[in-house]
Order: structure tokens, then C-alpha cells, then sequence
């Protein structure tokens, strides 16, 4: 499956939707993106420890179309990867980096042409170099989350999420329903039906009245609206 092409028409926030609704965690994280282009691809973990070593020992066994995911530990007092990385990942047939930490070159990271996300940037480089760990490629924390290979990432202007790469498709399919059922949602407020008329809001207010148990999201999925999931 071609992921990025997939995902190109979608966003983080549809495919976070249908992680709510397969009951899959949705493992999503605030990141900026220093350039333009979405990310998709399959994860390639990497535990920073303040020299870039690390990154070339995983550049050796990585595969085209993977996306570095450096765990920084969200460090604020240094940039973990600069432009010669990107240009490196780039040479190795990755298709983007995502950053738990800060990044620097920006400018020149631009210029390579490849997705980066990151937490902001900054001109220091690492002042440390701690030991590496004998696991430190197996796998990254990323906010919550703790991602490997077995798991693929996604970023767009809202961010980013991690999702498993074997219900990957499962989930796209989905996304692309929801996304389906919103645009109809839109178009129909365009023409003058109101969201509330679509969903048959006064029905749910009634309907919880007599049980107020009843959550919105509940009747949303009895209506066949998405809004919420």
C-alpha cells in the first residue's frame, strides 16, 4: 500500500476519528511542520543521545519510505537533528523526519525538500553525549506514546499520529468514510440544512430527556454522523 497517496487526500484529524471508532488508541502529538509537505510512512525509531552516529547506524537498516522518529526526550536546550541529517535521510530513501525535540538549519532543512516535524527550533546543537543504549533503535517515546516499527506515522498541519502498521489500511478506509459523510454534512449546510436538522438534534435532546444517559456520540452513530468520530 502506497501510504503517502492514500493519505494525500485525508488529514490526522480523520484518521484520529477512526482510531475513536475501530477502538484503536489514538496516539496523536502536537508537532509543528517545518515544511509544507505531509509525512507518511513507516516508523523508524531512534533514542537521541547527543551525537548523530546514531542516526547513520539507522539509516543502515532502514527501508524506502520510512520516517525517522527521533525521541529527544521534547528537550528544549538543544536541536537533535540539523540539515546534513535530513540530507542523509533523504540519500537513504526515507520520505520524512519526525522530531520529539528540536530541530536547527531551517532554512537549509527546507531546501532538502523533505517532511520534518518538530517541537520548534533552536542553534545549539548537543552540548552532552550520553551513553547509547543497546535498545535505542528498537524503539522511541514520542509524548505518551512509545512507538517501533510495528507502527506507522502520519502528520499534517494539525500534527501528527501513530497508528499499527497492520490495521493501517483498515483505518485509512475508514478515515476516507468519515471524510466522506463530513463533506456531504458541509455541502448540505452550504445549501441551507442545518446541522442540527441533519443529525436531528431536537430528537437527541428528547431522546436524552427520557434517558439521560444517552451521550451525543452515541446517537451520532444512530444517525450516521461523524462530527465527533
Amino acid at each position: 500500500m502506497d501510504l503517502l497517496k492514500r493519505f494525500e487526500s485525508l488529514t490526522t484529524a480523520h484518521v484520529a476519528d477512526a482510531c475513536l471508532r475501530a477502538d484503536v488508541p489514538v496516539r496523536t502529538v502536537s508537532l509543528q511542520p517545518v515544511t509544507s509537505w505531509r509525512v507518511a510512512g513507516r516508523v523508524l525509531p531512534v533514542r537521541h543521545v547527543g551525537s548523530v552516529d546514531i542516526y547513520l547506524e539507522a539509516f543502515d537498516s532502514a527501508e524506502a519510505g520510512d520516517v525517522l522518529v527521533v525521541d529527544n526526550g521534547a528537550r528544549r536546550d538543544e536541536a537533535c537533528v540539523g540539515d546534513m541529517v535530513a540530507e542523509e535521510a533523504k540519500a537513504a530513501g526515507l520520505t520524512g523526519l519526525v522530531i520529539w525535540g528540536l530541530h536547527r538549519d531551517t532554512v537549509d532543512i527546507r531546501a532538502v525538500g523533505l517532511p520534518v516535524y518538530s517541537l520548534g527550533a533552536l542553534p545549539t546543537g548537543p552540548l552532552r553525549l550520553d551513553p547509547q543504549a543497546p535498545d535505542a533503535l528498537e524503539y522511541a517515546v514520542v509524548g505518551d506514546w512509545t512507538v517501533t516499527r510495528a507502527d506507522v506515522v502520519l502528520g499534517d498541519e494539525d500534527g501528527v499520529i501513530f497508528i499499527p502498521a497492520d490495521r493501517a489500511e483498515e483505518l485509512l478506509d475508514l478515515a476516507t468514510s468519515i471524510q466522506a459523510t463530513e463533506r456531504r454534512q458541509a455541502e448540505l449546510i452550504r445549501s441551507g440544512t442545518s446541522l442540527r436538522r441533519q443529525v436531528g438534534f431536537d430528537a437527541y435532546l428528547a431522546a436524552r430527556k427520557e434517558r439521560p444517559s444517552l451521550t451525543f456520540r452515541e446517537h451520532l452513530r444512530g444517525v450516521g454522523g461523524a462530527i465527533e468520530e
